[in-house]
């Protein structure tokens, strides 16, 4: 794979992430035309040990975080290895970091410590908690923040217990972030020549996602109506059975809801005022979501959805991960391709979501072995193979 362009083509980050959080910004951004350089301790990300590999070091949940980025190795307790870095982040536009930020101000990674010495140098990091807050060193991972956050109080089970959601909601939504907060700084420096200091903290990214419908009440200080969208809440707020398996409707409008009550032949509903607009259906939604639950186990999946869509009502099969894999509709849009990866054969890789129209993003280079590229971006910041020597070790 040969590199491309894209929005972010030019621009040089330097990767000291880990885990899931930074390394999926980093992706973000290598994926939009970014020469990202991965920086790895000896040991190596430990998402390097998870997941099915045909080799050491490159297992399943590295390749999905690491693509579009070259792989280095520099041991920081070297002082050669440590000058090496400095040099490196002084050639480029993006330092990004998700360890803690003491560490990084002992080992001089902080902006402090960078920001004087390359004043158009983005320094972004990720913690858990707002930097200068009393909680501004404590260690945080997915599963804390869902607990701390109330996203696991919102994925209760019958039972009423939190559960966290099958998935790391909470790396992945400040991953996002990230990027999209460097790429603003970019934009920024362009327009002013300095660069400035990110910093995303997971809890607080969190609560403002998950806020956004469910600060209810308190949003016109009314204790009495709770926190929490309701509608969000129902226990009937999930995929309906069918005959045969599972399907997702859902409707928004008068005109959707009157065309659904319509196939489910249920004119009652149509007549029932507890349904007839949209503050009624919020205020009665267990009632409406029980109704269609009801109705929706008369028929198969695909007669609902030949009934449904042409009446343009949102709907969809509700498809464990496996069926994703031969899904219709992804094979037609190209969401997976295969792909020759030079040391693990062939691999499958899900496409770069956003599209640009004059400078589209590439999947220019596959999740890189460890310290693959170390000489190859040493000897492109200037260092002759003795100082390389040196600096590996």
């Amino acid at each position: 794979m040969e590199p491309r362009g894209g929005p972010l083509a030019g621009v040089r980050v330097i990767d000291m992430t880990s885990i899931v959080l930074g390394p999926l910004a980093t992706q973000t951004l290598g994926d939009m035309g970014a020469d990202v350089i991965k920086v790895e301790t000896p040991e190596g990300d430990a998402t390097r040990q998870i997941g099915p590999s045909r080799s050491p070091g490159m297992g399943a949940y590295f390749a999905t975080l690491n693509r579009n980025k070259r792989g280095i190795v520099l041991d920081l307790k070297r002082p050669a290895a440590r000058a090496a870095l400095d040099r490196l982040i002084g050639g480029a536009d993006v330092f990004v970091h998700n360890m803690r930020l003491g560490a990084a101000a002992r080992l001089g990674l902080d902006h402090a410590s960078l920001g004087p010495r390359h004043p158009r140098l983005i320094h972004a990091a990720a913690t858990g908690f707002r930097e200068g807050s009393s909680m501004a060193e404590y260690p945080a991972y997915d599963d804390l923040i869902q607990g701390m956050s109330g996203a696991a109080a919102l994925n209760a089970g019958r039972d009423g217990a939190p559960r966290y959601f099958p998935t790391v909601v909470v790396d992945k939504l400040t991953g996002q972030a990230l990027a999209s907060a460097i790429g603003m700084a970019l934009y920024a420096r362009e327009r002013t020549g300095r660069g400035q200091a990110v910093h995303v903290p997971m809890l607080e990214t969190m609560l403002a996602f998950l806020l956004i419908e469910h600060l209810w009440g308190a949003v016109t200080d009314r204790p009495e109506l709770g926190v929490g969208y309701p509608r969000m809440l129902s226990p009937h707020r999930r995929p309906y059975a069918t005959r045969d398996g599972f399907i997702s409707v859902i409707c928004v409008s008068d005109a959707q809801y009157a065309r659904l009550f319509a196939a489910l032949d249920r004119p009652d509903l149509a007549a029932d005022p507890r349904f007839a607009t949209l503050a009624a259906r919020a205020e009665h939604v267990d009632a409406l979501y029980g109704a269609m639950a009801e109705g929706l186990t008369a028929r198969t999946t695909a007669e609902w959805l030949a009934i449904l869509r042409p009446l343009d009502i949102p709907c969809g099969a509700a498809a464990e991960l496996a069926a994703l894999l031969t899904d219709d509709y992804l094979r037609e849009t190209g969401f997976f391709t295969r792909a020759e990866h030079p040391d693990e054969g062939s691999v499958l890789v899900p496409a770069i979501p956003a599209r640009f129209s004059a400078d589209p993003g590439q999947v220019r280079r596959l999740w890189p072995r460890q310290g693959q590229h170390t000489e190859e971006v040493l000897a492109e910041a200037g260092f002759d193979p003795a100082e390389i020597a040196a600096i590996r070790g």
